[in-house]
């Protein structure tokens, strides 16, 4: 079949989805003809596939609490069976509508499909409530392959996370199906907030003391019993495939390390104000702002997309810093916006060339000293 889809083939211009197809099953048995030439094992398409299987502690984890939020009594085989038929469409429509989008474009201007759009077409369902409508999934998808990516040069040329643009579509879109008590459960007589609505909810009582009144302790938080994102609620799955990231080498440590350091040090800041202040947000101690909302799932994640983020060393402890002390800024001062880790990162990639310019040229002028010497 494979010289129908070639140069003069009467199936040329599906070349792309060939590709797609014959490349998911076999090893391509071809090599780049100009220079420069990488020899190593790890190509796109086992780096994305490295990032899934990341991705599945807190996927399989967001599965059971999906169905477990519908009906704590249930058990846990009902509450998977729940939390499957609930999250699986979700996911299903984010490959198909953006994978049509991918197979458009990759048609029109005739190159490959790339597999970057695997991890991207999970990363949103994971990011959103359970119950979303599935049309909402479709168009915002739909946005961050093209806006997001494809506007710009497709993947390797994207300035941000096409996930999070996907996402931040629907939040600034549809703000009523991504925020508020009733979104996080299936059922309609069960609804609650998420820890940092509660700990946004009442002005003049210490948010720590609201969030716990509500349920939610540090332990439950961190294991991710509690409403929430499908993917995002579980520190303890997400820190999993952090360590998966990690040593396979896929994500830098670097950013995740800067992030915290970040998260902590405005987060101890915020307190020293708190007392003065009568936002009572600035009282959360750093581990309720990592066990709280998507800041774990948005910094193994996100953050480390190796397009979007900074490629320098020193600057991605810088980028990483960055978009820890933006979310707890967000949190604390912008309760309109009380996630605060997308638009971080979101803040993060467009200050990511920068800052690499900035460290490259710092670089530059050091060795130009050091040769003035000699």
């Amino acid at each position: 079949m494979e010289p129908h889809f070639g140069e003069g083939g009467k199936w040329s211009r599906l070349a792309p989805l060939y590709e797609m197809v014959d490349t998911l099953f076999y090893v391509p048995g071809t090599v780049t003809s100009t220079a420069p030439h990488i020899r190593d094992t790890i190509d796109m398409k086992r780096s994305m596939f490295t990032v899934i299987v990341a991705l599945m502690p807190a996927l399989l984890f967001g599965i059971y609490n999906t169905g477990y939020q519908a009906d704590p009594g249930a058990g846990i085989m009902q509450n998977v069976r729940t939390g499957f038929f609930a999250v699986l469409p979700l996911i299903l429509v984010s490959y198909i509508a953006g994978g049509l989008c991918e197979l458009l474009f990759a048609i029109i201007r005739r190159h490959d499909i790339n597999e970057g759009f695997l991890v991207t077409g999970l990363l949103l369902p994971m990011t959103l409530p359970p119950d979303i409508p599935l049309w909402m999934v479709a168009a915002g998808i739909s946005f961050g392959v093209v806006i997001g990516k494809e506007v710009t040069g497709g993947t390797g040329y994207n300035v941000f996370n096409p996930a999070l643009v996907a996402r931040a579509f629907i939040f600034f879109a549809y703000p009523g199906e991504m925020s508020g008590d009733s979104v996080w459960s299936l059922a309609d007589e069960l609804t609650a907030a998420t820890p940092l609505a509660v700990a946004s909810s009442v002005q003049g009582t210490n948010a720590a003391t609201l969030v716990s009144s509500a349920g939610y302790s540090i332990k439950e938080m961190f294991v991710g019993l509690i409403p929430g994102s499908v993917g995002g609620t579980s520190t303890m799955a997400i820190l999993a495939g952090a360590v998966i990231l990690i040593a396979t080498r896929i994500a830098n440590w670097r950013i995740m390390a800067g992030s915290l350091a970040g998260m902590v040090a405005a987060a101890f800041l915020a307190n020293t104000l708190a007392p003065a202040s009568q936002n009572t947000m600035l009282s959360l101690s750093p581990l309720h702002h990592l066990v709280m909302g998507g800041f774990a799932f948005g910094v193994v994640f996100m953050a480390t997309d190796p397009v979007s983020a900074s490629q320098t060393d020193k600057g991605r402890w810088i980028y990483g810093i960055l978009i820890g002390a933006l979310c707890v800024m967000i949190r604390v001062l912008n309760q309109a916006f009380v996630e605060g880790i997308m638009l971080a990162i979101l803040l993060g990639n467009t200050f990511a060339p920068m800052i690499d310019y900035f460290v490259l040229r710092q670089n530059i002028a050091k060795r130009q000293k050091a040769y003035a010497r000699q």
